[in-house]
């Protein structure tokens, strides 16, 4: 079950392929106080150890929430809009409107999301990159994006400056 509070950002792996990553993207959530959800299955194995190893000593301190298919996460979802991080979007993040109970969400490193995620979510984003270049890490266009939608929304956590 989520631990939504209505008026608290969230962040969505689906089906995420890179340990790494994950690691990265729940250092993320636990530093910025965004709950993080994986929709399973992964491209590895997330037992507690593999978990721990992936996240280092954050993987503790990140709310997380595994789900075990996109059909149990939406099941479990409460409010919030979902905003697909896509190359297929014509959408600009740094053009979109956040809102605080958002639920961004981004797709396998190697496949993106499949058409059925695309076509659940509310809205579509993307990051305006240079001509002829793919994308970018799926934590770093994470960090980018949640970066302007905390700013937005005025959610960053209070810390030193």
């Amino acid at each position: 079950m989520f631990r939504h509070n209505v008026e608290a950002m969230r962040l969505a792996l689906f089906e995420p392929d890179i340990a790494p990553n994950v690691g990265t993207l729940l250092r993320l959530g636990a530093c910025l106080g965004i709950p993080v959800d994986i929709i399973e299955p992964c491209g590895f194995p997330l037992g507690d150890r593999g978990l721990r190893r992936a996240g280092m000593d954050y993987a503790e301190q990140a709310v997380l929430t595994r789900h075990d298919d996109w059909d149990s996460f939406a099941a479990a979802r409460c409010g919030g809009r979902l905003l697909l991080l896509t190359t297929k979007a014509d959408t600009r993040y740094i053009d979109f409107s956040f809102q605080a109970e958002d639920i961004l969400i981004v797709g396998r490193e190697s496949a993106g999301a499949p058409p059925a995620v695309h076509t659940a979510c509310d809205h579509r984003i993307t990051i305006p990159m240079a001509p002829g270049l793919r994308s970018l890490n799926v934590a770093v266009a994470a960090a980018m994006v949640l970066g302007e939608a905390l700013r937005q929304t005025d959610q960053f956590p209070e810390g030193p400056l």
